[in-house]
């Protein structure tokens, strides 16, 4: 496919579907800023964002701003079958942030065979077509 320069188009990452619960989310990322939802009741972080808190059931939350370190408690390398653009193949990871909540996230410039449980991850953001920016990790071998 050729876009309007007659060059190769790139195709689009999926977007995520925005709700009222998401937004915050998603405007954040754009800013480079992690966002956690806390519930002003009892105080517990929570993700992915839900309109009500699961552990006092209140519908009353504002946020707090993730400093973006974390610790890798799982991870797959996908290698099929492929969705474009990505390419293959790519590490998705979960990572449980020091604020104690988790997050499940693509893991960039990662070495496949020196992947492990337990690795310090850090933060970092992806900007993609329009105005989509996707929270991605970093693993580290020392924090």
């Amino acid at each position: 496919m050729k876009d309007e320069t007659n060059q190769e188009a790139r195709p689009v990452r999926p977007h995520p579907v925005m709700t009222m619960d998401t937004e915050f989310f998603w405007n954040a990322a754009r800013e480079h800023k992690l966002a956690i939802q806390r519930c002003c009741n009892c105080g517990k972080l929570r993700h992915p964002p839900m309109p009500s808190c699961p552990h006092c059931y209140s519908f009353e939350w504002d946020t707090v701003e993730s400093a973006g370190n974390g610790t890798l408690l799982s991870y797959t390398v996908v290698y099929a079958p492929l969705v474009t653009p990505f390419t293959k193949p790519y590490a998705v990871g979960l990572v449980a942030l020091d604020e104690g909540t988790r997050l499940v996230a693509e893991l960039v410039d990662a070495n496949f065979d020196e992947l492990r449980i337990g690795m310090p991850a850090m933060l970092d953001f992806m900007d993609c077509e329009g105005d989509l920016t996707l929270p991605v990790f970093r693993v580290q071998r020392e924090r």
